[in-house]
């Protein structure tokens, strides 16, 4: 157990992890030159394609320093704030960690909340400068931001490289030099921490884990401590590039075990495994439950797809983990799902993957974050997940909305254009410090529901990309929240109706109509489209009716003669409009949550 090394690697988004990653591969000879190939832990093309990871990768490689031979167990983490469960599961099952800082960046807001994830879990930190190569690098100024950070000595920095290789050696000596080995007792009960699942479509549901305690070998009984499930271990092995077969996995090594697992629910990341003959005392303290921030409705654009959403739906969770979702339907879209996500990002993630890898075609309603009403005469409690479950007006007392405290790092140059961005989406300036002469760091506090939809590309925008953000939750606060419900032909469309508050309601009323004006297609009668907070009406825009030209056939002759026909062409419209229904297309949806 002494030449076990577990360690993850921490980085703020697009500071080199995976390409550092491909490096420590190649120079403990895991891959060969064949398979080589750029970001070759991000097996998903979503992945490949945004230049993002979006799932922790486990992977093993054995290493050989003078004579001694070494098992290095590594995780390549995700470094964007949606995917921080990913981080958290991944820093579980480590024991030290590489905290990568760009030497052209600096320190950003993720590198900083997932330094803080690993410390909580008294990780072994071992720093090192990325992309030494680049010309823009700056490694006095960045070493100095590191050592305020962590402390220590300037020396325990590495620089590195993971374009050119430069100092992949001295990282690979600092983790068998630094990193504890894993503590653990091999002739205790077994008992193993589940970090991750996939499925595969012919062997079933396969679980990640790694050994506390005990061992666990090929044709064990065991039991999953969380469901009372109990399994037989088809086989067990280690995850190479791909799955090797072992015999056994011995205490603090990290393997995948396949034991014919069919269904989805029956694997809980953060589960606990033990043998059923001689179990453990208590399961591993796994990681906290997901919090999702942000809320939607997922539905099939055929409703006979709902059985195999649903299917779909708890396979996606068994490999992502933070997707939380309950059944819900809606007078317009038909059955679906209520899901959680962290965020934006993860959101527009999920909706691809589902297309992708399960080939479903699906609707997205508006998101919005989760609030609390409460009644005016039993002063009880209720939870909105969905803009159509709150009480009506006359029964509500007032409502709650969560807030958050939020970090922003950027450059002294962008600070103005940061604050009047933050102080427009009703947030308040906390904090103000300076990291160096020319970084800052501003902290607000502001509603969550701001951040929904466009935050971060704004931020993003005004800041001109330099701008880093990162924020966690810090309760709820009394708010003038207004149900914005919008009608065609005076019926309410439930998945557009969204909870502002009441100064911006107006606007945005204004904003959705116009937009469905344009997305709506004509129909053969008038299409009212109408913005409306409880009764009254506040924004109304019309389509009017494709005409057809019923007088064609009167050549000249008397007036009435036409007059009798354009009179019967309006009741047969007026008595369209009452059984018509107006088709509403996917891309109206999606407009309404880019509106700016």
């Amino acid at each position: 157990m002494k030449h076990i090394r577990n360690f993850c690697i921490i980085a703020h988004i697009d500071h080199g992890k995976s390409t550092l990653a491909d490096r420590l591969l190649e120079y403990t000879n895991t891959i060969t030159k064949r398979e080589a190939e750029n970001q070759l832990l991000d097996n998903m093309d979503l992945e490949k394609e945004r230049g993002i990871t979006i799932k922790s990768h486990a992977i093993q490689m054995d290493y050989e320093r003078e004579g001694q031979k070494y098992i290095l167990n590594l995780i390549d983490t995700p470094g964007h704030v949606d995917f921080s469960y990913e981080v958290s599961r991944s820093i579980a099952a480590c024991e030290g960690a590489l905290l990568i800082v760009d030497a052209s960046q600096g320190i950003q807001a993720q590198t900083i909340s997932n330094l803080y994830l690993a410390l909580e879990h008294d990780l072994e930190i071992i720093p090192i400068l990325n992309k030494m190569d680049l010309p823009g690098a700056m490694p006095e100024e960045v070493s100095d931001q590191i050592l305020e950070l962590i402390g220590g000595k300037k020396e325990e920095i590495i620089p590195a490289s993971g374009k050119t290789g430069q100092g992949v050696h001295d990282i690979l000596d600092a983790i068998i030099d630094r990193v504890p080995a894993p503590a653990g007792n091999s002739q205790a009960p077994l008992q193993a921490l589940i970090f991750d699942s996939v499925f595969n479509s012919y062997r079933g549901i396969m679980a990640y884990f790694k050994v506390e305690n005990g061992v666990i070998k090929k044709g064990d009984k065991v039991k999953f401590v969380a469901t009372g499930k109990e399994y037989i271990a088809d086989e067990v092995g280690t995850l190479k590039l791909g799955l090797l077969p072992k015999e056994q996995i011995n205490t603090g090594d990290v393997g995948y075990i396949v034991s014919g697992i069919k269904e989805a629910r029956e694997v809980k990341v953060g589960d606990t495994i033990t043998h059923s003959q001689r179990p453990c005392d208590k399961a591993i303290q796994g990681f906290e439950e997901v919090k999702p921030m942000v809320f939607a409705g997922i539905y099939p654009v055929d409703t006979d797809d709902y059985e195999e959403l649903r299917e779909c739906m708890d396979r996606l969770q068994l490999n992502d983990a933070s997707l939380i979702f309950e059944p819900e339907s809606s007078a317009a879209l038909g059955f679906g799902f209520r899901c959680g996500f962290l965020g934006m990002l993860h959101m527009e993630i999920v909706q691809e993957r589902l297309e992708r890898e399960f080939d479903m075609s699906v609707i997205t309603t508006v998101p919005n974050v989760s609030y609390k009403a409460y009644l005016n005469t039993t002063k009880e409690e209720i939870e909105v997940h969905n803009p159509s479950d709150l009480p009506e007006p006359n029964h509500l007392d007032h409502i709650e909305e969560p807030y958050i405290k939020a970090s922003v790092i950027t450059q002294a140059e962008y600070v103005g254009s940061v604050m009047s961005l933050c102080i427009q989406k009703r947030g308040t300036i906390v904090n103000q410090s300076y990291l160096t002469t020319d970084r800052v760091e501003l902290e607000f506090e502001m509603p969550m529901g701001e951040i929904v939809f466009d935050f971060y590309d704004k931020l993003k925008s005004v800041s001109r990309g330099y701008a880093s953000f990162d924020y966690y939750q810090i309760g709820y606060r009394d708010a003038d929240l207004v149900k914005l419900d919008i009608r065609l032909n005076d019926e309410p469309v439930d998945a557009l109706s969204s909870l502002i508050h009441r100064d911006n309601a107006y606007d945005l009323g204004k904003k959705i109509c116009e937009k469905l004006k344009e997305l709506l297609p004509k129909q053969q009668f008038v299409i009212k489209i109408q913005a409306s907070i409880g009764a009254k009406i506040i924004a109304r825009e019309t389509i009017s009716a494709l005409r057809k030209d019923v007088t064609s056939k009167c050549y000249g002759g008397d007036i009435s003669r036409k007059r009798k026909l354009l009179e019967k062409q309006k009741k047969g419209k007026k008595r369209m409009r009452q059984v018509g229904n107006v088709e509403i297309p996917q891309n109206a949806f999606m407009a309404v949550l880019k509106l700016d």
